[in-house]
């Protein structure tokens, strides 16, 4: 008996002492637990300090490089046009602009762009003729009038109301094969046009899958004029300062040529000048132009969009396309197209000073007068400004001069 007393006294201590040696191990872990609660509580209050930080940091940047709109053109420039405090001449690298080699090939009209520019021409002086004796054809234009009756009954929509109405032939503008049943038929012709229409015609459910009968009355064929001396002589001879067809179209060739030269001579000065020096404030206040149309190009947008029931843009970088994300890639964005135009310039005023060009602002301000109105030249005053006008006066100088030495 006393040996197993002795056994269950050793295990009764045994326990006692596991349970302590629990306690301990639970008090332990509660510690840890502690402890590990506190270091990420302070880990997250310092993340979240950091995100702070970070955000009003952002914020703060942003508010830094924000551009201000302006519509102020004639800003940083003087009233003669030049860019206010800046040496052009020792702020870029000039290419040797006298000495271009010109590639006749790309700078000569096509045939296909003078003969589509005279056809824009003679479409200009396209007429309706009523002449009895023309037939329609496939791609004519016509005016028509027209009732139309299902069953001898007329129907909504089926009218021209006798007020005329022009008809491509051949444009599937009207249904079935109405259009087709007008050719070979001539002038003051009356023709009935017979059809059905669609059984899917949403336009007129009542209609939709029904045979239809068009009276058709043939008012004229419009007719454009052949590119001859005596059209040229009457219409073209004042305005063009030419008397016969070749003389126009050798004009029309050389206005052609000489687009592509000037295309060709301004593109390859651009191109291979350099600017090794930008003026600060002139490029700061070419963004706040930029931003002003971007502006104003959006609240445009929003406009027409939401007058169409069409979502509008939130943001003015929204306009500028897939790569312009947000306030900083557009203000990055909006940095770079500022130094093209302050380029563009410095280019501009270089050639200008180093050929010793001048402008003559009362002359010019006369001929914009005769051309337009005084209201007109009081209104570019006042939206863009005397140095603006004048800057536009010193490109145009330029242009002319470079044409002069390369025509």
């Amino acid at each position: 008996m006393a040996k197993n007393k002795k056994a269950d006294k050793d295990t009764t201590i045994s326990k006692s002492k596991a349970k302590r040696e629990k306690r301990k191990k639970e008090a332990a872990m509660e510690r840890r637990k502690k402890h590990i609660i506190s270091a990420i509580g302070i880990i997250i209050a310092a993340a979240f300090i950091i995100f702070i930080a970070v955000a009003v940091g952002s914020r703060a940047y942003l508010a830094i490089i924000r551009t201000t709109p302006s519509s102020d053109m004639s800003a940083c420039l003087t009233s003669e046009g030049k860019i206010e405090g800046v040496d052009v001449l020792s702020s870029l690298n000039l290419v040797d602009y006298e000495n271009i080699s010109v590639p006749a090939d790309d700078v000569a009209a096509t045939d296909e762009e003078v003969e589509e520019s005279i056809n824009s021409t003679l479409e200009g002086y396209t007429s309706l003729s009523t002449d009895e004796t023309l037939a329609i054809a496939d791609g004519d234009q016509v005016n028509i009038d027209y009732v139309g009756t299902i069953d001898g009954v007329e129907f909504e929509g089926g009218s021209s109301n006798g007020e005329g109405y022009d008809l491509t032939i051949g444009s599937g503008t009207f249904i079935d094969d109405f259009e087709q049943q007008l050719i070979g038929h001539k002038v003051g012709e009356d023709v009935t046009v017979d059809v059905t229409f669609p059984e899917d015609y949403s336009q007129n459910t009542d209609i939709a899958g029904k045979d239809a009968s068009f009276a058709v009355k043939i008012n004229g064929i419009k007719v454009t004029p052949e590119l001859t001396d005596e059209f040229v002589a009457e219409n073209l001879a004042e305005t063009e300062g030419v008397s016969t067809a070749e003389e126009y179209r050798a004009k029309v060739k050389n206005n052609f040529y000489e687009d592509h030269l000037e295309d060709y001579l301004t593109t390859y000065i651009m191109d291979n000048s350099t600017v090794t020096s930008y003026p600060k404030d002139y490029v700061k206040h070419m963004k706040s132009i930029l931003k002003y149309d971007d502006v104003s190009m959006l609240e445009y947008y929003n406009q027409m969009f939401s007058s169409y029931g069409i979502d509008t843009y939130e943001n003015v970088w929204d306009t500028r396309g897939t790569e312009v994300t947000d306030e900083r890639s557009y203000e990055k964005e909006l940095n770079e197209r500022a130094k093209e135009g302050v380029k563009t310039a410095l280019v501009y005023q270089a050639i200008f000073e180093k050929a010793g060009l001048t402008i003559d602002m009362d002359a010019a301000i006369a001929k914009m007068t005769e051309e337009n109105s005084e209201e007109y030249v009081e209104n570019m005053k006042t939206t863009y400004g005397e140095g603006y006008m004048a800057q536009a006066e010193i490109k145009n100088a330029v242009i002319e001069y470079l044409m002069n030495l390369y025509k």
